[in-house]
Parts: structure tokens; C-alpha cells; sequence
């Protein structure tokens, strides 16, 4: 019996980009960003567009209880290959969208109640939906950090949406479709016509040779079940 295996799952990454290597302003800012979003724990890739110095930055991101993982090849390259921190080739990114316009509401949750004078503390929870209603084009990412993504057309293939929760496509899906992207297992995915390259729920990923036959061209929702397989079902329309 071989003494290692070799498996496969889609782990989610997100892409810091710093145009500052001031670290005060760096933890400023991060700090709002990650009061706002379900991001804490989450693995990051590192790509700056000035010098840094990389291990203060990587000490920097992990007090703020994010984990980075690797630098995109550039400025940060050598820097990283010195200290024999992981290092992935420079890609073309995608170019980020606006959706056509965004509802975002307010909920409040009780996190704790005083015993003594029966008060309660509520925390308040900013939950947003990305509306957009242009053909998502090749080349194009729609993201949704969070809540959902509406996407009332189609996208082509080499197109991406990415939400931390929902996904719905009112159109032919043919690219990249990422729902429950910071680790929510509830979300679900929603097409017309599903024909995609790859779609993802939390983490577990199905690419196009892998979606089942009978689901194909047809209206479609995607989910995890008990045992965090994905499931495609057919929807009567």
C-alpha cells in the first residue's frame, strides 16, 4: 500500500492586490474590509505593484487571521523564492465588473443577552445582492462578497461569477460559476441553461466533463448534499 495519495478538491483563494507598502494603512484598511465580510481564516494569494517587505507583510495578514498562501511572480518573486515561500506564475486576471446595481440590507442578529437588566446586544449583518442585466462576457468576473449574484442574461464561456452565497442565471451559464465562495455550505446555484465550464458550492467543485449528462442545456439547481457531493437537479419550468 502506497504511503501517499494523491486527492483532489477545489480550495478558494482570494487575491490581495496592494498598491502601498505603507503596513499601517495596509492593517487600516484591511481591518474595515474584514469587519464587513465573512473573510477571517480565509487563504490569500499576495501581488503588489510596489516593493515590500514581504515576511512584516505576511506576519501583518496573518494577525489579521488571514492566511497567506503563495505570491503572484513579480515584484514580490524574489523575495519569496529567498525565504522559500510558494510562488505562482503571473496570470492574466480577470477584469472585475460592476453589477448593474446592488440592494444591500441590514439585519440584525442577537449575540448575547445581559441576565441582570434583560438587555439584549445585537450585532448588525450587511447582506448585499448583485444585480446585473449584460451578457457576462469571456474575460469578465462578477463577485459577490457578500451575498448573491443575479445575473439576468447569459455568460459566455471563459466568464466567472463568484458569490458568497447564492448564484442565479437567467440565461445560458458557459463559464465559472463559485457560490458559498467564504465556506457557506447552504449556498446553491440556479441556472436556465447549464453548460458550464466548472461549478463550485463551498469548495467542492465539479468541472464540465464531470456534470452529469441528463442536466445539461436544461434549467438547473446545484447544492451540497448531507455528505458535501454536489447535486444537480433538473427544475420543472
Amino acid at each position: 500500500m502506497a504511503d501517499i495519495r494523491i486527492t483532489g478538491r477545489m480550495v478558494n483563494f482570494s487575491r490581495l492586490t496592494f498598491d502601498t507598502n505603507d503596513h499601517d494603512a495596509i492593517r487600516q484598511q484591511l481591518t474595515q474590509m474584514l469587519d464587513d465580510t465573512a473573510f477571517h481564516g480565509a487563504l490569500v494569494i499576495l501581488d503588489s505593484s510596489v516593493e515590500q517587505e514581504l515576511i512584516a507583510l505576511i506576519q501583518l495578514l496573518v494577525s489579521l487571521d488571514l492566511q497567506p498562501m503563495a505570491v503572484v511572480d513579480g515584484l514580490l518573486g524574489d523575495k519569496a523564492r529567498a525565504i522559500q515561500f510558494p510562488v505562482l506564475a503571473a496570470d492574466r486576471p480577470l477584469q472585475r465588473i460592476k453589477p448593474t446595481t446592488e440592494q444591500r440590507v441590514e439585519k440584525v442578529e442577537d449575540d448575547a443577552q445581559n441576565t441582570s437588566d434583560h438587555k439584549q446586544k445585537s450585532n448588525a449583518v450587511s447582506h448585499a445582492t448583485s444585480y446585473h442585466n449584460e451578457m457576462l462576457r469571456t474575460g469578465q468576473c462578477l463577485v459577490q462578497d457578500n451575498g448573491d449574484v443575479i445575473l439576468n442574461a447569459s455568460m459566455n464561456s471563459g466568464a466567472e461569477i463568484i458569490a458568497s452565497g447564492n448564484i442565479h442565471v437567467y440565461g445560458a451559464s458557459s463559464g465559472r460559476m463559485i457560490a458559498g465562495a467564504s465556506g457557506d455550505t447552504s449556498a446553491r446555484i440556479f441556472c436556465q441553461v447549464l453548460n458550464a465550464e466548472l461549478v463550485s458550492i463551498a469548495g467542492t467543485y465539479c468541472v464540465a466533463d464531470d456534470i452529469p449528462t441528463h442536466v445539461l442545456k436544461k434549467p438547473v439547481q446545484i447544492y451540497l448534499n448531507e455528505q458535501h457531493e454536489l447535486k444537480f437537479e433538473t427544475l420543472e419550468i
